[in-house]
């Protein structure tokens, strides 16, 4: 693509966003309410990033936001795969609340699973709460809480309390579809999913590789807007990287392997979202009073990613499935001395991340919100190394008791973590796996034996969360999978 051309792209965005903007960006009354940033990116390992290990691969940017911030390792999402992830991100809660358990697909795949169709707009959302407060509030990457596929009539993505949006093939609203280049001579093809068949908004298509790029470019510009007016802005960065498929630049792809091109993928991601944090940074007025924060949905792809020391990935409930990495930079915000430093204690998880986050705005929250997620902004602020006093439960995905095309075996149906104990087993408490993550974070010695105290409490416990929940098609679709020839 030429710098004509790019220069082209970029007027395309503005006014593909401009034209579907609510009426936004008004003259703020409190401009020195701290500005968040939320850079979620999709199917990342705990693993992946070289400030947590990866020697295969480098990622100075966010690195050098890690060496100026705080790394917390034992943060954790809410689901091992994508919508019910950022659903709890997106509103405090368990997703199972909204009926959202797995990643949202076609309708007749969604109803066979016991899935929503899209999140209900009852739910309480973060943006909407800052939206009203007087914050400017952005989305500007995947979505994947309505919109896909053939859900044609979900609600916008400003429906929810964004200003402006760009968004995927996973989402409504202007939207960059992906143009994916394997620069091997053969035609490139367009990467949809049928959402340029949709309407409800503009479509531009980009080189995949160039999509982050694109979101950035949307960001800047917000960000932007937002200082010329004074206002303190909220915004979400939810790349579609590093997801598959994997078509990084042709100078990133490696030997063609799939972990090269994923790196290709990743090393790129890492340069682009540089922008927008070297925008920030080098604004004194946005360094001092910005809140970053960059974490992953859930595990990394098997083959693609890593997971580090822990076990399993992406659809299991394994640390290596639900750890994730998270890193908080804020240098006029963090408390004294924290820059540079890594949290190796505080454990707690996404749906944290709303009431915390709305602590630190100083929006009140609204008595109707009931958050699972308890208010950590101490912690997130590096002022304590405190964890959650409630324990953390998961379900599996109701399709994904095994997942035979990336990984062998069957997988236990829920998890909860309370304090060093991490427990697996059946939906009924049987078969359960006990491990005490300070000694074994890796899961390899099940001492469910040797505790039938703790095995007891800790079944009961989250046997009766998922009891109290409203339920999916996991049981019947795990049946289905038990009972087939080995």
């Amino acid at each position: 693509m030429t710098g004509d051309q790019r220069a082209s792209l970029g007027v395309l965005l503005v006014l593909a966003i401009s034209q579907w903007a609510s009426p936004a960006l008004r003259a703020a009354e409190t401009p020195k309410r701290p500005n968040i940033v939320v850079v979620f990116i999709d199917d990342m390992g705990w693993g992946d990033l070289s400030c947590f290990g990866n020697t295969q691969a480098q990622t100075p940017h966010i690195d050098r936001l890690a060496a100026e911030g705080i790394r917390f390792s034992q943060f954790y999402v809410n689901s091992p795969i994508c919508s019910p992830s950022r659903c709890a991100l997106t509103t405090g809660q368990y997703p199972q609340r909204w009926r959202i358990s797995s990643y949202l697909a076609h309708r007749q795949e969604n109803e066979r699973r016991g899935v929503a169709q899209w999140l209900d707009l009852r739910a309480p959302v973060l943006a909407r709460y800052l939206q009203v407060s007087g914050y400017a509030t952005g989305h500007f990457g995947k979505w994947h809480l309505g919109g896909q596929r053939d859900v044609g009539e979900a609600p916008l993505i400003t429906e929810y309390g964004f200003d402006e949006s760009l968004t995927n093939f996973e989402g409504l609203g202007p939207r960059l579809l992906g143009l994916c280049d394997a620069h091997d001579g053969k035609p490139i093809r367009r990467h949809a999913l049928g959402s340029d068949k949709l309407g409800r908004g503009p479509v531009i298509w980009r080189d995949r590789a160039l999509l982050t790029e694109g979101y950035v470019e949307a960001a800047v510009k917000f960000v932007e807007q937002a200082q010329e007016k004074s206002r303190p802005f909220f915004i979400n960065v939810w790349p579609d990287d590093v997801h598959s498929p994997f078509f990084p630049p042709q100078a990133k792809r490696g030997d063609g392997s799939k972990r090269q091109l994923y790196h290709g993928v990743l090393e790129t991601m890492d340069r682009q979202l540089a922008v927008l944090l070297d925008r920030i940074r080098q604004s004194p007025e946005l360094r001092d009073n910005t809140l970053v924060l960059l974490c992953s949905d859930n595990g990394h792809e098997p083959g693609a990613g890593s997971g580090g020391p822990f076990r399993g990935a992406k659809t299991t409930l394994y640390e290596g499935g639900i750890r994730s990495p998270l890193i908080v930079w804020g240098p006029g915000l963090l408390a004294e001395g924290k820059a540079g430093t890594r949290n190796d204690t505080s454990v707690f998880a996404a749906f944290d991340l709303a009431p915390s986050l709305l602590s630190i705005t100083g929006v009140q929250t609204p008595a109707d919100a009931k958050f699972d997620g308890e208010d950590l902004a101490a912690v997130v602020l590096g002022a304590s190394t405190a964890s959650r006093n409630e324990p953390i439960f998961w379900r599996r995905p109701p399709d994904r008791k095994s997942w035979p095309r990336m990984l062998s075996g069957v997988y236990p149906d829920l998890a909860v973590r309370d304090g060093e104990w991490k427990l697996l087993c059946e939906y009924d408490g049987s078969q359960p796996e006990l491990y005490r993550l300070a000694d074994d974070p890796g899961e390899a010695k099940n001492l469910a034996s040797m505790y039938p105290d703790v095995v007891a409490r800790l079944t009961s416990a989250v046997v009766a969360w998922h009891k109290a929940m409203p339920a999916d098609h996991g049981p019947e679709l795990g049946r289905q999978v038990l009972s087939q020839p080995k």
